[in-house]
């Protein structure tokens, strides 16, 4: 049985990947802060109290998965803010570059050791990490914690090739999500089906793509 490993995985996109995954037959580990129990349904194992951010956290959650394989890690966790020009707050930008950047790195290097030759790992970062893309501006901390994480994704399928793993970054679409109030284009059901098809066209010859979920491939 196939296992996936999906960070921020007990509401929104996460878990409706979870559901879906659970649904093929593959064997789904959510990690989170706090469970749901709509999680607690879709996950065979859940790895709880985990920061993403925090070291301690993410040791813990390698030693929960000691010794598991992982065929499929999803970055999925993040956060979204605002900043106004004129009264940053450089808080908030720091936090999601912690969440949004350096915690999938994190997360991936502790395990590493999980994942076989023929493993995958799917980013969920966003198509405002783009700076080809951004013709609207604003975002700072959002836009610069994904471009920073696209620029990670990028250095893991490069380095990673030799190892057999192969690497997406997903943009996931304008998901009606508690993220965005609700107020998204598309469902997380919707989503999560053109999230797995990306990552099930995923391969070594095409590792380091930056994909919609709908199959369009997006400018870095």
């Amino acid at each position: 049985m196939k296992h996936v490993v999906i960070t921020g995985a007990n509401r929104g996109i996460g878990l409706e990947l979870a559901r879906l995954y659970q649904t093929k037959g593959w064997r789904v580990t959510g990690v989170c802060r706090t469970s749901s129990p709509e999680l607690e349904q879709a996950a065979a194992q859940v790895v709880e109290d985990i920061d993403v951010t925090s070291e301690e956290a993410v040791r813990k959650l390698a030693v929960a998965l000691q010794d598991q394989t992982i065929d499929l890690l999803v970055n999925n966790a993040g956060v979204l803010q605002d900043e106004t020009l004129g009264s940053i707050d450089y808080d908030s930008i720091r936090l999601q570059m912690e969440v949004n950047a350096l915690a999938p790195l994190r997360v991936t290097e502790a395990l590493l050791p999980n994942l076989p030759s023929g493993g995958k790992i799917a980013n969920i970062t966003s198509r405002m990490g783009s700076i080809g893309d951004n013709d609207s501006g604003g975002r700072y901390g959002y836009r610069a914690s994904k471009a920073a994480f696209n620029a990670i994704g990028r250095s893991l399928a490069i380095d990673l090739k030799d190892r057999g793993i192969a690497v997406a970054q997903l943009h996931p679409g304008f998901v009606q999500t508690r993220m965005v109030n609700f107020g998204g284009i598309i469902s997380p059901q919707e989503s999560a089906a053109g999230l797995a098809a990306r990552i099930e066209e995923l391969n070594l010859e095409n590792t380091g793509c930056f994909w919609h979920s709908n199959g369009e491939e997006l400018p870095w």
